[in-house]
């Protein structure tokens, strides 16, 4: 199921009865991730292929099996952890929700945000993507939002930025 999570296309969810609006991830963040399982794995499988094949015999030639059933299993998992990213904007902290099998749901209040970084990386700035990391003052709580198209990485950078220094102010 590649349908995405509840929001994912900006949706409200609940608005009205106290449920936050979730903003699910890009389906280019997908798209990116598949093509890297894709490229590190399709030559994976035509080596464990046609070596075998060649050297020892057509026989051995099913190690490609290996590889290619990691490709279709990782295609599909890509697709589930993908649908699980999203995040919630709410008066007083940043809620991040992610996982398939364990959920974990990080709330970052604006007032304990001491940095808000955006970065992307080569591959990521070729898919047009780019994430934001959070900086708390515990180590343990820094959060991460991965794949968001770089204005709206930006404007949720200025955004919290502004919320954190308004709250850490005591305004």
């Amino acid at each position: 199921m590649e349908t995405g999570s509840p929001g994912a296309t900006g949706e409200t969810r609940g608005e009205g009865h106290g449920e936050p609006l979730w903003t699910g991830l890009p389906r280019d963040l997908l798209r990116m991730r598949r093509l890297l399982l894709v490229v590190w794995l399709a030559p994976l499988t035509l080596a464990a292929g046609l070596l075998p094949g060649l050297l020892a015999g057509p026989g051995w030639a099913a190690f490609a099996l290996l590889p290619l059933g990691l490709l279709l299993w990782g295609w599909g998992m890509l697709g589930r952890n993908w649908a699980s990213w999203r995040y919630a904007e709410r008066a007083d902290d940043l809620l991040i929700s992610r996982g398939v099998l364990w959920r974990e749901e990080t709330i970052v209040p604006y007032g304990r945000m001491q940095l808000v970084e955006v970065t992307s990386g080569p591959v990521a700035r070729h898919f047009g993507l780019a994430s934001v990391q959070l900086h708390t003052a515990a180590a343990a709580s820094d959060a991460l939002i991965p794949g968001l198209e770089p204005a709206e990485a930006e404007r949720l950078r200025d955004r919290l930025t502004e919320l954190g220094q308004a709250r850490s102010a005591g305004l």
